[in-house]
């Protein structure tokens, strides 16, 4: 049985383009290159059927360590809760103080992108404090 070296993680999303840029700043991820023969992916996507223009787009990691990220439209609208969700290591090996300084030093600078503050967990006998907080489409995402 061969083992499973890559995956992507997939969004479900209204604007691909516009949340995938998001999560490039969250986590310091690039847009690859257009398609060879195009010099925009503006231009790539003028090339596209018009129902397809706008319908997919990918970030990756640029040290090719973390899992590229590919954004599908989608036409209906986010209704629950997310079943996965993303947490972003952002104060690993921190706790009390010093912990939350880094969560809330990440949450101020997300805060401009679009993310929205949704709750503190606060550290109990099993875990150290998190942020809960939300994408520009509402996705629930955690710093960590």
């Amino acid at each position: 049985m061969a083992s499973i070296r890559q995956f992507q993680v997939t969004f479900d999303c209204a604007e691909p383009e516009r949340v995938a840029r998001f999560w490039c700043e969250v986590l310091g991820y690039v847009v690859p290159p257009p398609p060879e023969g195009f010099a925009t992916w503006e231009s790539f996507n003028r090339s596209l059927a018009p129902e397809d223009q706008g319908a997919e787009f990918t970030c990756s990691d640029p040290s090719g360590v973390g899992p590229r990220l590919y954004f599908q439209r989608v036409p209906e609208g986010k209704v629950v809760k997310n079943r996965l969700h993303l947490d972003v290591r952002v104060a690993t090996g921190l706790v009390g103080e010093e912990r939350l300084a880094a969560l809330e030093a990440e949450c101020a600078r997300l805060i401009p992108l679009g993310a929205v503050r949704v709750r503190l967990l606060p550290a109990d006998d099993d875990n150290e404090s998190c942020l809960v907080m939300q994408d520009i489409e509402g996705n629930e995402f955690c710093l960590d």
